[in-house]
């Protein structure tokens, strides 16, 4: 999920939902969110380390 705005909280609306989803926030307001921004995200979201349940 992308968070816009660079707001850091979220409110009820698709909680269960987001219980297991990866989470970017940008400081980027949502009318002036565009292409760039998108592939910012999509390559955070590459480098990324998952560890899938591990606990170490």
């Amino acid at each position: 999920m992308i968070r816009t705005s660079g707001e850091m909280r979220i409110s009820n609306f698709l909680l269960w939902q987001l219980s297991y989803a990866e989470l970017y926030v940008t400081p980027v307001m949502w009318p002036e969110f565009r292409e760039p921004q998108f592939l910012e995200a999509i390559e955070a979201y590459q480098s990324r380390h998952r560890r899938f349940g591990d606990i170490k």
